[in-house]
């Protein structure tokens, strides 16, 4: 008897939980982007969200929670009752937080990798009235004016680690201006207020091809098909500097691994659609999709590799 009321037991608690994963979703879904809206995870995260929404018939809420490079909205997240209706929209931040921030949570126990979304390059950006045309005229400008100021989405983003370290290798000395997101770094670049950005490269497309930004460089080894006019830091001379940028989805811990998988072949799904790759590749990020496994290992990959960066750039937090 005792052995059929545990059993019994057992049984009711485990009923909830393979009930939501078949019922799921019935309610609207919330995406964390832990960045202002505008910006190279904002304009990923509603291109798929519009998708999901037309697929699963629910509504997806996006919902901009930025500030402390991304590790407040990706907090939320993390704490976020694990029922597959909090979903986490992140970058390669993810893997260098430990290395700078105290944080209230492990990012690498607290969140789980269901799929990489894109990678991007890393952009070289300055206003026209900067006046160099050409990574070795900034280069030779900076040697001229130590201390300029470059923008970034972040303390310990890429962004801040690409410009740190074209900076060790060129020779020359930057100041790092840190936003709280791409978008509003874009509207004071634009504006003149700053004249330099090391930013993704997605929301700075339209302003490049419109001539009101130059881009000086990308971070990838190869040119993105997006950006063929502009030459990467290794075909201008900086040959150890290689780096992607890239976007995926993440899960608080706890939630059901059926929810979690049924999410990563509704996402890889929207990656195979024509119109959704082309919005992706438009904007210079690549459409990747693929296993939650090959996330989970591209994301502790990058917390080893970016962990050796940020101690040799001897990059800190404010």
């Amino acid at each position: 008897m005792t052995r059929l009321l545990i059993a019994a037991a057992l049984l009711a608690l485990a009923s909830p939980i393979a009930g939501n994963a078949q019922e799921w979703p019935n309610r609207p879904l919330r995406f964390i982007v832990p960045f202002p809206a505008g910006g190279s995870t904002d304009v990923a995260a509603r291109v798929i969200g519009e998708y999901l929404s037309r697929t699963l018939g629910q509504q997806i809420v996006v919902e901009n929670k930025s500030g402390a490079s991304g590790v407040v909205g990706a907090e939320a997240a993390a704490k976020s009752a694990p029922d597959g209706y909090t979903i986490l929209i992140g970058t390669d931040q993810v893997s260098t937080w430990q290395h700078l921030f105290k944080l209230n949570f492990e990012p690498m126990k607290d969140l789980v990798p269901v799929i990489q979304l894109s990678r991007q390059p890393v952009v070289l950006a300055v206003h026209p009235s900067l006046g160099p045309t050409t990574l070795a005229e900034f280069v030779a400008l900076a040697k001229q004016r130590p201390g300029m100021s470059y923008a970034t989405s972040g303390v310990g983003s890429q962004q801040h680690i690409a410009a740190q370290w074209f900076a060790q290798l060129a020779g020359i000395k930057l100041d790092h201006v840190p936003y709280r997101g791409g978008g509003q770094a874009i509207n004071d670049l634009i504006a003149g207020h700053v004249k330099i950005a090391s930013l993704g490269s997605s929301p700075l497309i339209p302003h490049y091809k419109a001539g009101t930004l130059r881009l000086l460089a990308q971070t990838t080894a190869e040119r993105s098909p997006s950006l063929p006019d502009v030459p990467t830091y290794q075909q201008a001379g900086l040959k150890e500097l290689v780096l992607d940028q890239w976007l995926g989805v993440f899960v608080p811990a706890g939630t059901p691994p059926a929810i979690a998988a049924r999410l990563n072949a509704l996402v890889n799904a929207s990656l195979a659609e024509a119109a959704i790759r082309n919005s992706f590749l438009q904007s210079a990020q690549d459409p990747i999709g693929g296993t939650a496994e090959a996330f989970s290992r591209l994301v502790h990959e990058d917390t080893e590799k970016y962990g050796k960066l940020v101690k040799e750039l001897e990059i800190k937090a404010n």
